[in-house]
């Protein structure tokens, strides 16, 4: 076996697989498919200061090589986190990161403050495409000022590990990271879904509830490679790769233009064993190409 252990931004890991937000919900239901100790970290799905209902169905419809999806962050509050979730999570080795978002930067501080009192969590993944509620709606994601505004008031409000999640619907996302990471941010993660829309041409509507969701899967895989790659050459923090990762080779690829780590998400939804398969694979490259640790990979592309 190859090295594949990793100490990501303070968070140990045994491997660079995580599980992404909101395609593994707290792992509870997917217990009983995949052995939650042979991943490097779970990432929980959205947690809110309060409870949030999400958006009107449909929520998620396929397309060519992905999905959309318009879930709307539901969840059942940070309270019930703390009360259901965390206690079954705390049945595993496996590293914790909650990923929070909020409608305002006291919401942020406030979720950050409660989590930084729960030693299961290792980690918080901030996800800044939320809109900025007391600024009139703008996402935090799309301004570097509110983006660096917001992560600061984080950092002041926990001792925590934070991962920022960059969204890549932005014109210059290695600007934003550079913000993040000025911000006080340990590491950035990217990418979120791209914006993106599907229409019934019988119906002539959205196959969504609303009108636009989400895109993910290996369709914006090439995307999120070459914005990693950007960030990589801009920021001295670590990155996390996330998009459209179904195979080892696709982990490597993301390796190879900078990640440090990656997150699976779609491909929970296609193949259950996917994180756990991904791992094999790519301790089987390590072993076919004599390569001692992951590591020497990162950043590696002959570009």
């Amino acid at each position: 076996m190859a090295g594949l252990d990793i100490e990501l931004a303070g968070i140990k890991l045994k491997n660079p697989v995580m599980v992404a937000s909101g395609t593994f919900g707290y792992g509870q239901e997917a217990s009983s498919f995949v052995d939650l100790d042979r991943l490097g970290a779970i990432v929980t799905k959205t947690i809110s200061l309060k409870p949030r209902q999400g958006n009107p169905p449909p929520r998620i419809c396929e397309t060519a090589a992905g999905m959309l999806n318009s879930i709307g962050l539901q969840n059942n509050g940070v309270e019930d986190f703390i009360n259901n979730a965390l206690p079954f999570l705390s049945k595993f080795k496996t590293s914790v990161i909650a990923n929070i978002a909020g409608e305002s930067g006291k919401e942020y501080a406030e979720l950050a403050k409660i989590l930084n009192q729960q030693p299961l969590v290792k980690g918080l993944e901030v996800n800044i495409s939320c809109p900025n509620v007391s600024r009139g709606g703008m996402f935090f994601c799309f301004d570097p000022k509110a983006t660096f505004e917001l992560v600061k008031m984080i950092r002041k409000a926990t001792s925590l590990p934070l991962i920022v999640k960059l969204s890549p619907n932005v014109t210059d996302i290695a600007l934003i990271a550079k913000q993040a990471e000025d911000a006080g941010a340990d590491a950035v993660s990217l990418i979120n879904t791209l914006q993106g829309m599907a229409i019934d041409i019988e119906m002539r509507k959205s196959k969504l509830g609303l009108a636009t969701g989400g895109l993910s899967g290996p369709a914006i895989k090439p995307v999120a490679v070459r914005m990693v790659w950007q960030v990589f050459k801009t920021v001295k923090i670590p990155v996390i790769g996330i998009g459209g990762i179904m195979t080892g080779a696709d982990a490597i690829e993301f390796f190879l233009a900078g990640a440090s780590a990656v997150q699976v998400g779609t491909a929970n939804f296609v193949d259950t064993q996917a994180p756990l398969r991904i791992v094999e694979e790519i301790n089987a490259y390590l072993a076919r190409n004599k390569i001692g640790h992951y590591k020497e990979l990162i950043g590696q592309a002959k570009i």
